[in-house]
């Protein structure tokens, strides 16, 4: 790396981003980053990770797990080559992280972004996903579906193995033969199945002898009877390790086909998992994107430097470059110069790297050819280099380089030699420095340099405040203010003799005092303002807390009059729209008993008429029953306040009801003896009735099973098809009801017969938005995650 910026620590922030990437090709981009100098790709990169910052925070963040550099096996492929099952394996697990990278761009609709280039240049590939997931099971296992003839080899081979075993079963517990075994046991020897025989009884058990145990005591012999049988298991066996490798080369040539559309999507995945590396850093760093310039202005506000605790920092305001060329920072040693200079260098980095900056919004960068640092004691025993010598090595070759859009940052300029000498020097460099066209920020001690700065256009004093007080810095940066020397109030405050002290200050001679005294004065008066800005801050953020206080309050007032207003509206606009609707039908029906009136059933009439008047009350009942409302729900109905526990309500779908347990958007409801959840869209808040009135009769005399205890996993390992399937509605009817999002389905790896089925009947489940195999770290394809409507 450039000295410059590992002397500035570039290397230490890159290094935190590279823990941020997820897969090994992005931490690599990430470590090998180098700062920008062109404006616009400046500009560009930050727009990328600000973009990336915005979808993290609006979205959530998208999962690159599982992405490997699968170009090698990829090209292999496509030059005919046959891969292995743990190749083919990462490509597949690269194609459904890809893939899931771009469903997960898919589900946040709506925005456009600078990042939809990359994320357009993917290629989701299923087909090849699915083909190679489902022919290879694991690393060592080839599933039986991988074609019709290895599942034919494989069911030969285990009907002749179980014949095998049982003709050595049978020979193991033969009396006649017993007497001869070590044990009666049936085991293996380069694949055939074999008998431990007693060495001396070798000869009393026909067949061949495949092994011998360390001590010579077992011989290991495969019986006569079963050679041939053992004989057609190794040739099946062969023909079966024929046919995966056809399978392999099958799935290899496929991929290999694919290689281009593959390599392209990995790639621009790694480009986007480095992009999302930078959010993350971010929002670690509580960082902000800093407005860029290509005018050398710096404009720093509440800069915090990212390798100091976040809990021990101090925040500090830096500007360079608008109103002055050169910033000259003065204070004592330990009091933050040097990090206030590495501030601004490091932060400027940042920037040209495209990564956010931990700074307040609106903060200025500017991008610059050249970042020249001397920082630092860099005494060279090896080239026989004083401290000074190799400070002045380093400036001789600043000068060299630096032009107008360069950006020099120097520690202690001039130190390490007579002062006189070391403070003329100084004056000379920046002078030099300056008429090339550099903006400079500089540390010193020297009285000399502060006088320098205060009689000369475009150069500011900068000083680090110190406590006198306490005796230790505050670490705040304070630009226009030259720093006291502080030597002669720290010693007295520590109890040097005051004669000591008085007779120093009589040496310094007249203008330094003078100098010095004027410089106190300017520090009591900056503290003073300060202190009466802090106290009208105070006041303005107070008042601004109360107005807003006052004007959400005011807010929710108006809003719960506009709710209020809308139902009573809708609620009139109900029963006007009834009552004319019943008052139709009841003349019609009073028409109806006109034409039937005659004597002989004036009693019938009379009975048709009560009958209608209460059926019309009825209805008109009806419409304020919650048991209706709950039918026929308002879906414009707005909650007039935060509900709370033991609230009354009427519950979609249910019928009257009330609050018993509120946790975020679910809440737990009750209704008669019926317990279940529901959202906060589907409650409707109500009066509670009073005591002297009777309870409703229709009420639900079932209890919930969503009141039983609930995992989010269901184990279906060792069932049938159908033992599975009907667990499996039941668990997913449960799930629904407690308002799960997300379940696991473990059905084992096995023959995939079981995986298939509870597949299938998830792909036609009403309840089920989708679903996927398990990652490595879930289960492998072992396991099923759904997620439910």
């Amino acid at each position: 790396m450039n000295k410059h910026y590992e002397t500035l620590e570039l290397d230490k922030i890159l290094a935190l981003l590279k823990e941020e990437a997820t897969c090994d090709d992005a931490a690599q981009l990430a470590e090998n980053i180098v700062p920008v100098t062109d404006f616009y790709e400046v500009c560009r990169l930050l727009k990328q990770t600000e973009d990336a910052f915005s979808l993290i925070s609006g979205y959530g963040a998208p999962s690159f797990s599982g992405l490997a550099n699968v170009n090698g096996p990829l090209a292999r492929a496509n030059a005919g080559g046959s891969l292995s099952q743990r190749e083919l394996l990462r490509i597949a697990h690269t194609l459904r992280s890809i893939r899931t990278l771009y469903e997960w761009r898919s589900h946040c609709s709506g925005v456009n972004t600078s990042l939809d280039f990359l994320f357009e240049s993917i290629t989701v590939n299923k087909y090849l996903e699915d083909k190679i997931f489902s022919c290879i099971i694991s690393e060592e296992e080839i599933s039986d579906n991988a074609s019709e003839l290895l599942a034919d080899i494989r069911r030969k081979i285990r009907r002749k193995s179980a014949s095998v075993r049982e003709k050595m079963d049978s020979m193991i517990h033969s009396p006649h033969y017993t007497k001869f075994l070590q044990e009666p046991i049936v085991t293996q020897r380069s694949g055939r199945y074999v008998v431990p025989v007693k060495a001396e009884h070798r000869g009393n058990v026909p067949g061949l002898v495949h092994d011998t145990s360390s001590s010579g005591a077992t011989v290991f012999i495969e019986p006569i009877s079963v050679v041939e049988a053992n004989n057609d298991i190794k040739m099946l066996q062969g023909k079966e390790n024929e046919e995966i490798a056809r399978i392999l080369y099958e799935l290899s040539s496929e991929a290999g086909s694919f290689a281009d559309g593959i390599t392209a999507s990995y790639d621009a995945a790694i480009q986007l998992n480095l992009i999302f590396a930078k959010a993350h850093l971010a929002f670690k760093m509580k960082a902000n994107k800093p407005i860029v310039n290509a005018d050398g202005i710096i404009n720093l506000k509440s800069a915090r430097h990212p390798l100091i605790d976040k809990n021990k920092v101090v925040p500090v305001d830096i500007s360079l470059g608008e109103e002055f060329d050169t910033l000259v920072i003065t204070g004592p040693n330990t009091g933050g110069k040097t990090v206030s200079i590495k501030t601004i260098g490091l932060l400027t980095l940042m920037t040209m790297c495209g990564l956010l900056i931990p700074a307040s919004d609106k903060s200025k960068i500017s991008v610059f050819d050249k970042i020249l640092v001397d920082i630092g004691d860099e005494q060279s025993i090896d080239q026989s280099l004083s401290t000074f010598s190799s400070h002045i090595t380093n400036i001789i070759d600043i000068i060299a380089k630096a032009d107008e859009n360069s950006l020099v940052l120097i520690d202690e300029l001039g130190a390490g030699t007579d002062p006189v000498e070391g403070a003329a020097l100084a004056v000379s460099i920046i002078e030099k420095l300056r008429s090339q066209g550099a903006r400079i920020a500089a540390t010193t001690h020297y009285a000399e340099l502060k006088a320098y700065a205060l009689d000369t256009a475009g150069v500011t004093n900068g000083c680090c405040e110190f406590d006198v007080e306490t005796l230790s810095p505050t670490y705040r940066l304070l630009i226009g203010v030259p720093g006291r020397s502080n030597a002669f109030a720290i010693s007295q405050r520590l109890g040097m003799d005051n004669a000591v002290i008085d007779n120093a200050r009589r040496i310094v001679g007249s203008d330094n005092r003078d100098f010095e005294s004027v410089l106190e004065k300017l520090e009591e008066t900056r503290q003073k303002l300060d202190d009466e800005r802090k106290e009208a801050a105070d006041a303005i953020e107070s008042a601004n807390k109360l107005k807003a206080r006052a004007q959400s309050e005011k807010d929710k007032i108006e809003q719960l009059r506009k709710n209020e207003l809308e139902k009573a509206k809708r609620e009139a606009e109900k029963l006007i729209e009834s009552a004319k609707r019943q008052a139709s039908d009841f003349l019609i029906e009073l028409e109806k008993l006109k034409k039937e009136q005659d004597n002989s059933n004036i009693t019938e009439i009379a009975k048709k008429t009560r009958r209608a008047l209460k059926n019309k009350s009825g209805e008109m009942d009806e419409l304020v029953n919650p048991r209706y409302i709950a039918e026929n729900w308002d879906e414009d109905y707005k909650l007039p306040r935060e509900p709370a526990v033991g609230d009354a309500v009427i519950i979609r779908g249910i019928g009257e009801g009330e609050i018993v347990e509120i946790n975020g958007n679910k809440i737990l409801v009750k209704s008669g003896l019926l317990k279940t959840r529901v959202k906060l869209s589907d409650i409707m808040l109500t009066e509670k009735k009073k005591k002297n009135v009777k309870p409703q009769r229709n009420l639900y005399r079932t209890s919930s099973r969503a009141d039983e205890d609930l995992k989010t996993e269901l184990d279906l390992r060792g069932m049938t098809v159908d033992e599975a399937l009907g667990k499996l509605g039941l668990f997913i009817d449960k799930c629904i009801l407690n308002g799960m999002s997300e379940v696991r389905i473990i059905h084992g790896k096995g023959t995939g017969a079981l995986r298939t089925a509870v597949q299938e009947e998830l792909r036609h489940h009403p309840n089920i938005g989708e679903f996927r195999l398990g990652t490595l770290g879930e289960g492998d394809t072992g396991v099923t995650v759904a997620k439910l409507k």
